[in-house]
């Protein structure tokens, strides 16, 4: 048994390879609330208002996906709360959070990791980061047509979508929940190409061996059973 989490900036492609990975390995997948999000739309129309809105609401319900994705250990999860303080920290290193909210933030935050730390399993098993250049991303932001997300919307999201990339790297460099690996998002069309699909599973299923997840001789065909 298995828990993949998935990260990766807007526009990644991380609910897409969660499916196909998820239907591959016969797990159970785990999909971040976005389009019935009462909140995402405000804060793209004031973010400096609800930006610590905002992320509570993404941090109580990542916390909640993680907690049941660890209790049944064969989940897919396409965003998880180790990703969640990035995205905050970007919003309140610009200004749209006060120190009270920043310190309310990371009080809530460690708490419930240490409430995962009493958890049967502790941590995924894995972590696919998918990574991507401002192009790729800008791509397939405009390709899913969510209006709020564009930059005819609003302009200023040009600066956002970059200042979010930069802040990936540093972040995937100190996380250290599991162990970890990159897919090349620019490289890979998972979502539209069959055989790029193919070589991103292949990827993943031979980090998973290589961490014991997976039996060496493991094959889709064979239907083995994900190892406990």
């Amino acid at each position: 048994m298995t828990v993949i989490v998935l990260s990766g900036p807007i526009g990644a492609g991380k609910s897409s390879l969660t499916g196909i990975l998820s239907d591959y390995l016969e797990t159970k997948p785990f999909y971040e609330s976005v389009d019935d999000n009462p909140v995402l739309p405000l804060f793209y129309e004031n973010p400096k208002k609800y930006a610590f809105l905002l992320q509570v609401y993404f941090l109580n319900t990542r916390f909640q996906s993680i907690k049941k994705a660890l209790t049944d250990d064969n989940n897919v999860l396409d965003r998880s709360i180790y990703e969640d303080a990035l995205f905050f920290q970007m919003n309140a290193d610009i200004g749209r959070a006060t120190p009270e909210e920043v310190d309310t933030y990371y009080d809530l935050l460690n708490n419930m990791m240490n409430e995962l730390d009493h958890m049967p399993k502790k941590n995924p098993d894995l972590l696919v980061h998918i990574k991507v250049s401002y192009d790729t991303m800008l791509k397939r932001i405009q390709k899913r047509g969510r209006n709020y997300e564009q930059l005819s919307y609003d302009p200023t999201l040009e600066d956002y979508y970059k200042r979010l990339l930069r802040y990936y790297e540093p972040w995937y460099d100190r996380y250290d929940y599991s162990p970890k690996m990159i897919i090349d998002g620019d490289k890979y069309d998972f979502m539209a190409n069959d055989n790029d699909r193919s070589i991103v599973l292949a990827q993943i299923v031979t980090k998973l061996k290589e961490v014991g997840k997976l039996p060496e001789n493991w094959d889709k065909s064979t239907n083995i059973s994900l190892e406990a």
